[in-house]
């Protein structure tokens, strides 16, 4: 019989806390106690990377560095760095939706007088430590801190409209800006240095709880982002370093012109001239920094619908193959596993299913995709097999009590002779097939653990506004919440010590 496991999907940003969006400090830790207590084996989070367009974690500008406002504040007074009466006018936060200008207008400022103290005082073996970080991140840390100084430098617009000696990487401009932008340069790795040091505070914490920390990995990166900057041949770009083409989705039942994301597409020819060498230090990054990771948009390693730049629709696109056989593989090779798990949404053709399963990739089934045809429907729990992550939601759904109240006609007919008559009850009975199912692993958003509506949704694929920014407030864990969870947990046989 295989594991059974389950976990809770939540975004770092959206824990509690006085510093406006959710930290890598004791919130955190805390929640990991709730992980423990409550038998769950997984905590399921968001990409990490300074996130840029739209405040988006899957629009950052990096593949590898972390997102400032992740740090904790309070967390850098131990090692005194800063005082506490840096810390004494904390504004008053909203403390259920983030307002990241505000929080960033607030915390970069005081991120920046951390840097300046670290340069006077050189705290007891903080600068060793730092020391060290450097050395092993330099790689990509050199690069992310000039892009990240150089745009601050040029008013914050993107890269391709940088001087054209910097934007084409001119050697004499590199390093012209190298020097001229040093300090900021510094900061920038500083403030790189101390997230990644709560990180592995805190994935250390978990890991010693018996819980594992599934991250997540964009398939594309941002056309704003040092990834390209420093590496654009690995990128369909054109003589002006702008976009071939660009990612999407084709038309489908949910939209008549299909997804335009805008992000450069890769070229895999180059990537295999490179010996897929970036694709290979991003993968063994993430999992150094997790347990296991998500690739997000998975089927786009099988082949990616790809439209000409300048187009106003996805409609006029084409299929053209990924490496997604040859990355995999050699990863395989590299490491001897492959703890990966395929966001396999959309549209999933043969070829995909056959990628997915050739690697014995475990995919994702959603409840809420479930009530559209039939009883043959692949996303109901009595049609799951047991290599799967089941989910009564994702990050980009409505919540599912959101998603119950909005059902109308044949789809709500479905949903309640399946799930019952009242949506509160629909819900728990949602969850509890979910855990029920022969499904290896079962996952639920915090916001189903909590019942909370439409507006504790994270994400609206499609609008550019509004979006990532729900926080959960302490006093909304309830004891019944916490102790359903256990009951269901212990009665489908998925408690954390019975798999660890």
């Amino acid at each position: 019989m295989s594991e059974r496991n389950c976990g809770i999907l939540l975004h770092i940003t959206s824990l509690p806390g006085l510093e406006g969006t959710g930290t890598l400090g004791n919130e955190a830790l805390l929640f990991i106690d709730f992980l423990k207590n409550t038998e769950q084996k997984y905590w399921q989070i968001l990409p990490l990377g300074p996130a840029g367009y739209g405040n988006s974690p899957y629009q950052c500008y990096s593949a590898f560095a972390g997102n400032p406002l992740l740090i904790d504040l309070h967390e850098l007074k131990a090692c005194l760095l800063l005082s506490a009466g840096d810390l004494s006018n904390i504004p008053g936060f909203n403390k259920s939706q983030i307002d990241f200008e505000k929080t960033a207008c607030w915390k970069m400022p005081l991120l920046k007088k951390a840097f300046e103290n670290f340069q006077k005082i050189q705290p007891d073996g903080l600068a060793e430590e730092y020391n060290q970080f450097l050395e092993e991140h330099n790689w990509w840390l050199q690069d992310f801190a000039l892009y990240m100084s150089a745009k601050k430098y040029f008013k914050n617009v993107p890269w391709q409209r940088w001087d054209d000696e910097l934007k084409f990487r001119d050697k004499k401009a590199v390093r012209k800006y190298s020097e001229l932008l040093e300090r900021d340069c510094e900061e920038q790795k500083f403030i790189q240095f101390l997230f990644f040091r709560q990180w592995f505070k805190i994935k250390h914490y978990a890991n010693s709880k018996g819980i594992q920390i599934i991250g997540d990995l964009p398939l594309y990166v941002s056309g704003d982002s040092v990834d390209v900057w420093a590496n654009t041949n690995i990128f369909q770009l054109d003589n002006d370093l702008e976009p071939i083409l660009t990612g999407g989705v084709p038309p489908d039942y949910f939209s008549e012109t299909g997804q335009l994301w805008g992000n450069p597409v890769y070229d895999w020819q180059q990537l295999k001239k490179r010996n897929f060498d970036w694709w290979m230090a991003r993968l063994h990054f993430n999992l150094n920094l997790f347990d296991k990771v998500r690739i997000d948009h998975f089927r786009g390693l099988e082949s990616f619908w790809a439209v000409p730049a300048g187009e106003k629709s996805a409609v006029n696109g084409r299929w053209i193959p990924a490496g997604g056989y040859q990355i995999l593989s050699k990863f395989r090779e590299q490491t001897g596993h492959l703890p990966f798990w395929a966001e396999d949404l959309g549209v999933i053709t043969p070829e995909v299913e056959s990628l997915r399963n050739h690697f014995n990739l475990p995919g994702m089934k959603v409840l809420q995709f479930a009530f559209s045809t039939d009883a043959k429907n692949q996303y109901l729990p009595h049609n799951y097999s047991p290599g799967f992550i089941a989910y009564t939601g994702t990050h980009d759904n409505n919540t599912t009590l959101g998603w119950l109240r909005s059902l109308k006609g044949n789809e709500k007919k479905l949903a309640r002779s399946y799930l019952g008559n009242t949506n509160k009850k629909r819900l728990k009975n949602a969850i509890e097939l979910i855990w029920s199912s022969c499904a290896e692993t079962a996952v639920i958003p915090l916001q189903d653990l909590l019942m909370l509506g439409e507006k504790a949704r994270m994400n609206r694929p499609g609008t550019s506004s509004g979006n990532w920014q729900w926080r959960f407030r302490t006093n909304q864990l309830k004891t019944k919440h916490i102790s359903f969870l256990k009951i269901i947990t212990s009665r489908y046989n998925r408690e954390l010590s019975a798999t660890s």
